[in-house]
């Protein structure tokens, strides 16, 4: 008779998901990695997120989760103490009480192949093969960076492609954002999970019909969209994250052997954008 093979240590998952993507690929200005956690505790249940907000701690908590993996890290900025007095404090207290871990990816997980951004595109109607938007010079291959690139099998106006945006992600408050006529035909697209107008102006010199990202500020958009040139499509930051989760769990447990893994994976559905009305 087979024996069910043990847990794996949070070492374990940590160990296989930095193969995945590995902290070294993360911008130095970024804090990813182990939040909180003991090394040696057994972990059977993974829940991902993209924010680490007390609502997910909840969901976790209730759930049974022994490790919780988001996209955003909790403690970006330096601090000098977690105490329960402050919201993050708090958050940390109810994580180590409760016996849940954290493990942040975040950067290295924007710059990785496959990464948020091949999750995005994929959620959206963009197949491959994709290139970087940005690539990473670190990588010799030249398939790490950030953003996307990618063609269409048919051209479209941009009216449609903006429905494949809605119809792809998770509906939040804010919905879809579109500058440009919609009926102008797209096919070459470039896309960039979160915050993205720092790249707007290689969005242009690649010669993309259409750039989707998320948190474009009126100045930058308005002086990019005089060109003319590319169309722009803003949805909100956590759904432009959020596919990616999936692929994270999936490709973990991979990593961990697959159904030998004895882990069980969650992708909360909790909307933390951070917009919760629009009138």
């Amino acid at each position: 008779m087979s024996q069910t093979p043990a847990a794996p240590t949070l070492h374990d998952v940590k160990r296989a998901f930095e193969g995945l993507y590995d902290p070294a690929w993360a911008a130095s200005w970024d804090a990813v990695g182990l939040v909180c956690g003991d090394p040696a505790q057994p972990v059977r249940r993974i829940l991902f997120a993209v924010d680490p907000v007390a609502e997910v701690v909840d969901e976790a908590r209730e759930w049974g989760a022994d490790l919780v993996v988001t996209h955003h890290p909790l403690l970006l900025r330096g601090v000098t103490g977690v105490a329960a007095t402050t919201p993050k404090g708090r958050l940390v207290h109810r994580l180590i009480s409760g016996g849940t871990a954290l493990y942040t990816a975040h950067t290295n997980a924007d710059t990785a192949a496959p990464g948020v951004s091949d999750a995005l595109a994929a959620a959206v109607g963009l197949p491959g093969p994709l290139s970087p938007l940005d690539p990473d010079p670190g990588d010799p291959a030249g398939a790490r960076g950030i953003g996307r690139i990618g063609t269409l099998p048919e051209t479209v106006p941009l009216r449609d492609f903006a429905e494949r945006v809605a119809g792809g992600l998770p509906r939040t408050a804010g919905g879809i954002r579109v500058s440009g006529d919609p009926r102008r035909p797209v096919r070459r697209v470039a896309v960039s999970g979160g915050a993205g107008d720092s790249l707007l102006d290689r969005a242009r010199a690649a010669g993309v019909d259409v750039y989707l990202t998320s948190d474009l500020r009126h100045h930058p958009a308005s002086e990019f969209s005089e060109h003319g040139d590319t169309a722009l499509v803003d949805a909100a930051h956590w759904a432009g994250e959020w596919p990616w989760l999936a692929d994270g769990a999936a490709r973990l447990v991979s990593a961990l052997g697959g159904e030998r893994a004895n882990v069980e994976t969650r992708v909360s559905e909790i909307v933390t954008d951070a917009w919760s009305l629009a009138l």
